[in-house]
């Protein structure tokens, strides 16, 4: 009987980061089915989109460290390339321009550099002497900044921020120093009216509501009103699954995307609700744990970055639901209804999983 250690190490898979996957897969499609009105077609797609995930997760697994490093210039470059594609032919879909239509299926490329930015800044800050010089980190910097003007073209907020902090972590990990921290936190300070003036009207709109949500109760505080009402009313034990009156009647906007937390938590409770929090914390927790002991300083920055970004998803939208934080359209990561963003995901997971089991085959 083969030893169980060494055919993980074959398939290039870790246990305990896979073991947390396949328990949030499972809860996606638990949840999705009460979100979805009991509606089993929802959960055959999203069932397909995850199994679609794990095979790129464990194709992605299989190929080493090193070549992802080669692979980080031509990833952001075809990136950037469907970037601006989108903006010249994207399908348009509720007031956004951000997908391609492929034919078989509509492609949404600020997926890829989720990816394609902290890998494309880890290449760049990892073949000069760490922490960066100045005029690396302007370079760095520019490679964040050119996808995310793209996304905030279409306009995409939430992606675009999510995109910006995978690129500024990475840069972060590689030891960047505390005055530039100091200097960079200064002029966003002073660019903050600026800054202002560029968002679109209905993205101010739920700034200021973030902070008196009954202020508009039937326009931009609606979403946040219903989502505070549904976490509430679960209690400490939640109202049992497939009981939630707010979904299930269907007051909780985008339940199956954006605010499908609020349904868990309606549903599942305070309880429910931590164990699911504490699920995540694992699953970021094992990311950091590869970053921690990777064999190279790319490894390191991807992984960390990935984490770290993975985690970050997780603080937004439950921020957002929660009504501590703006609604900006990042859905719960693996556990909300959709395609693209499954697949990118289970994509990153893959890349850590190649770093963690391929150290094992490197020279020290």
């Amino acid at each position: 009987m083969a030893d169980p250690i060494k055919r993980d190490e074959f398939w290039h898979l870790d246990p305990p980061l896979l073991a947390g996957l396949i328990l949030l897969c499972g809860l996606s499609l638990l949840v999705l089915y009460s979100a979805g009105g009991e509606d089993s077609s929802v959960i055959m797609r999203q069932g397909l989109r995850i199994a679609v995930g794990f095979g790129v997760m464990a194709a992605l697994a299989q190929v080493p460290p090193e070549t992802l490093s080669r692979w980080s210039p031509h990833i952001f470059g075809v990136g950037v390339v469907l970037l601006a594609l989108v903006l010249l032919v994207g399908i348009v879909g509720k007031g956004a321009q951000r997908w391609l239509d492929l034919g078989l299926f509509q492609f949404q490329p600020a997926e890829i550099m989720k990816l394609g930015v902290p890998m494309m800044v880890a290449w760049l800050l990892t073949r000069h002497t760490l922490p960066p010089s100045l005029r690396e980190l302007a370079i760095a910097l520019a490679v964040v900044a050119a996808p995310v003007l793209l996304v905030v073209l279409q306009p995409d907020l939430g992606t675009a921020v999510l995109i910006a902090v995978s690129g500024l972590i990475a840069i972060f990990l590689s030891g960047l120093r505390w005055r530039y921290i100091i200097g960079a936190l200064s002029v966003l300070a002073a660019a903050g009216p600026l800054i202002w003036s560029l968002l679109h009207e209905y993205q101010q709109r739920r700034i200021v509501t973030l902070f008196d949500p009954w202020s508009d109760p039937l326009g931009a505080g609606y979403h946040t009103i219903q989502s505070i009402i549904a976490v509430g009313s679960g209690g400490v034990y939640g109202k049992g699954w497939l009981n939630g009156s707010q979904s299930q009647l269907e007051f909780i906007p985008e339940r199956g995307t954006d605010f499908v937390f609020a349904v868990f938590a309606e549903e599942f409770g305070l309880i429910g609700a931590v164990l699911l929090i504490v699920l995540y914390i694992f699953v970021a927790g094992r990311g950091l744990y590869i970053s921690f002991y990777a064999r190279d300083t790319f490894s390191r920055l991807v992984a960390g970055s990935l984490a770290l970004t993975f985690f970050f998803y997780l603080f937004v939208n439950i921020g957002m639901v929660s009504g501590i934080l703006p609604v900006v359209g990042i859905p719960l990561p693996l556990i909300s209804y959709g395609g693209t963003s499954m697949v990118t995901l289970m994509a990153g997971f893959g890349i850590l999983m190649s770093i963690q089991t391929h150290k094992k085959f490197m020279p020290k």
